[in-house]
């Protein structure tokens, strides 16, 4: 029995968000910002068409979710001491005396515990299962800068 994997990548591809991260000892990043690159390959067995998945459907996917987070904050909700508020047309972000207050329209609160290159290849991935009709491999694969890539596996 053979394996089959598309993969779907390219310029169009990419979006520009700021975020920040802490880390375990409790120290948190300065915002900053990115142009993440956004790849995904989905394998599976072929359909009765002969293929695994369709190319123009599947990049119409990843393109709108990639949409979603461009030119975005991009605020965790699961983070255990990252407040994160909207109050009126605002988003506040607070953080051991830390604050950040943001327009709503420039934030993406994401239902994630940090916003690091590895949660955010989740989010994509959990998205694109989420919009797939068969059950498939999937692996989402975001670069941050050169040499510098998370890739998210799941079934």
């Amino acid at each position: 029995m053979s394996d089959f994997h598309v993969r779907i990548a390219g310029d169009d591809l990419t979006f520009d968000a700021a975020h920040f991260i802490t880390f375990e000892d409790g120290s948190c990043e300065r915002l900053h910002g990115h142009t993440f690159h956004v790849a995904a390959e989905v394998a599976g067995p072929l359909n009765a068409s002969q293929y695994v998945a369709d190319f123009v459907a599947l990049r119409a996917v990843l393109k709108g979710i990639v949409e979603e987070l461009d030119h975005r904050v991009l605020l965790p909700t699961r983070h255990p001491a990252i407040r994160v508020e909207a109050q009126s047309d605002e988003v506040e972000a607070t953080l051991d005396g830390r604050r950040w207050v943001f327009p709503e329209g420039d934030c993406l609160r994401l239902p994630v515990a940090n916003t690091t290159t590895e949660a955010l290849a989740a989010y994509v991935a959990d998205r694109m299962a989420a919009a797939l009709a068969a059950p498939v491999r999937l692996r989402v694969e975001i670069s941050e800068g050169s040499g510098s890539t998370a890739i998210c596996e799941c079934c």
